[in-house]
Order: structure tokens, then sequence, then C-alpha cells
């Protein structure tokens, strides 16, 4: 019998990538999504597939998923600055009560369970790279604490339930990733600088620029995490790419990329912005002999082109989702 995998975020951006991904090695795939960043598109392809389906659900809910489980993947949480300040308390919600029902699940399935958890658990790191052995320096009250403090009782709680009740878990500590599906205008780096580019705008760094990134391309992402959910690992890994830039040189590709002439313009740093972000991934290397494979050259022209591809009303229309409804 095929395995059978439930990915939750399935219709975002990552979250439609593994779909991908785990439909191409031959598993029967539940997609669920309350689709407030989420979007159909990315995976109405795969609707016509006998392998997959699809329930709209919000994980803060119960979740009943009927027969046999293998894996979750916990994959559901706003991941952008401009969604998890609109929608902080979901944010909070989604990595709390999701991750608890959710490992609930995956006790009663007796499923292998992961979750993507995030560099944002290192805050604005005093280590440079981060390993998987710091803790972090993340202030707990500041805008930016929603998303990072989700993510750290995500791991938290993922751990209690490993080593109370026996649960098989992974915990995958993403660094920033970028390509086809990411939405325009959700405030991350890359769509940001490719739509105004676009657009004829000219390219808003925040700060004086300096501040690094590693930018890590989907397919390689996907590659690791699926490794990782494969190998026999327990504790935090690093999936990311350690090649690191600086986010006015990255502006400078971005226009050198796209032919366009825009000028580069400053604006004031957010609060608790992080100023370096490069991960250590030697534990990847050395556990599940996974490093990245693509080019910030390749990567990037392949986002390039799709974000390309898109008509100029999607260009030119604002991608921010109207969160009213959720805001509880």
């Amino acid at each position: 019998m095929k395995k059978r995998v439930l990915i939750t975020g399935a219709a975002g951006f990552l979250g439609s990538h593994l779909c991908d991904k785990f439909i191409a090695e031959g598993f029967e795939v539940i997609g669920m999504d309350n689709l407030i960043t989420g979007d159909l598109k990315n995976i109405e392809h795969l609707f016509k597939l006998p392998d997959f389906d699809f329930y709209h659900h919000d994980v803060t809910k119960f979740v009943h998923v009927p027969g046999k489980l293998d894996y979750i993947l916990h994959f559901a949480s706003p991941a952008s600055p401009i969604d998890y300040l609109k929608i902080p308390i979901q944010t909070l919600k989604v990595g709390s009560l999701g991750t608890h029902n959710l490992l609930g699940l995956a006790r009663v399935k007796e499923a292998r369970f992961m979750i993507a958890s995030t560099s944002e658990v290192y805050g604005d790191p005093k280590e440079h790279p981060q390993t998987e052995e710091y803790y972090g320096h993340v202030n707990t009250i500041g805008p930016r604490g929603v998303y990072d403090e989700a993510k750290r009782f995500q791991e938290s709680i993922t751990m209690a339930y490993h080593r109370f009740h026996g649960i098989d878990t992974r915990i995958a500590r993403i660094f920033n990733t970028y390509g086809p599906r990411m939405r325009l205008n959700d405030g991350r780096v890359i769509p940001a600088f490719i739509g105004q580019a676009l657009r004829g705008e000219d390219l808003t760094v925040f700060g004086d620029g300096m501040q690094t990134r590693s930018f890590c391309y989907v397919d390689d992402e996907v590659d690791g995490l699926f490794k990782l959910l494969m190998s026999d690992y327990t504790l935090p890994v690093n999936i990311g790419n350690p090649d690191e830039i600086t986010i006015k040189d990255f502006a400078e590709e971005i226009i050198k990329l796209t032919g366009t002439d825009q000028k580069i313009i400053y604006k004031p740093l957010p609060k608790d912005d992080p100023m370096q972000r490069r991960p250590d991934i030697s534990k990847a290397k050395e556990l599940l002999g996974w490093e990245p494979q693509t080019s910030r050259e390749e990567g990037m022209q392949k986002t390039y082109e799709y974000f390309k591809s898109l008509s100029q009303e999607e260009l030119n229309r604002s991608e921010h989702k109207d969160f009213s409804k959720h805001i509880n």
C-alpha cells in the first residue's frame, strides 16, 4: 500500500511544493489549509490526481483525518512579516494550538511528525553562522515575537511529545527560501524586489543594506526536508543555503537580472530585524548527505521567469489578503 501523508499549509508557497514532491515520490497526499495566506491556484494542478485530496480546515480547531497516516508535516503558518503582523493572534494559535492538535493526531495515527521551524528562532543572532546548538536572541514582546515565539514553542511541544509520548518527530529549521509561487508584496525581500523592478519602481532597502541573508532555492529546500523526514534524527536541523549576501548587494543583483535602471532607496530598519542570517549546515551534510545544488544565479533566473509570466494585472494589484475575519 502507498504511504499516506498529511501536509498542512498545503496551498502556501513551500507547502505546495512539498505536495508536488510527495506525489512524485509515490505517496497519497492530503493537503490541508484554511487559505488565510495560501492560494488554491498553487495546488489546483493536483486536484485531478487520484492520490491527492484537499481539506479546507483550520488546524487550530480539532483535526480529524479518516484512515491511516504515515507522516504529518505541519507547515501551516503565516510566514511573511506583513502577514503575521496583521494576524498576530492567529500566528500564535497555529504555532501552539495547531501544533498541539496535530501532535495529538500523530499520536493516535502513530505517524511520524515534522514541524516547519525557522531560522527566526535565532532572532537577531549573536552567533554567526547559526548552529543548531545556538539558543537565539529573541525579543519575546516585540512585534516579531508573535512569529518567533510561536516557532520556538512549536519546537518545545514537539520535543515534549517526543520525550513523553514517544512520538517520532523531526524539526526542520528553515532559512530564507525562494522560488515560483511566492506571493508578490508579502513583505519578503525577493518578491518585493522583483515586483518593484517589474513595475518600474525603485527598490526599497531597509536600514543601510548591510544586513545579510542566505537564500535557498525551493527545490533544494524541499529535497532537504524530505531527507530529514526520512532520516532517524530527532533534534533540530538547519535546512538552508550558507551562501550569504548583503541586502544592498542583492538589490543590485536584482537590478542587473531584470535589466532595469531603478535606484535603491533606503527606509528605516524595522524593529528587531535580524542583521545576520546564515545557516551552519554541517549537520545536514553529515546526517542527510544534503547540501544545496542550485546557485543563486540559476535559482533567481527561474524565479524571475515565474514572476515575468504573471499578468500585468497581477503585478499591479495588491496581494494583501483581507484578514479581518481571522483577527480573533
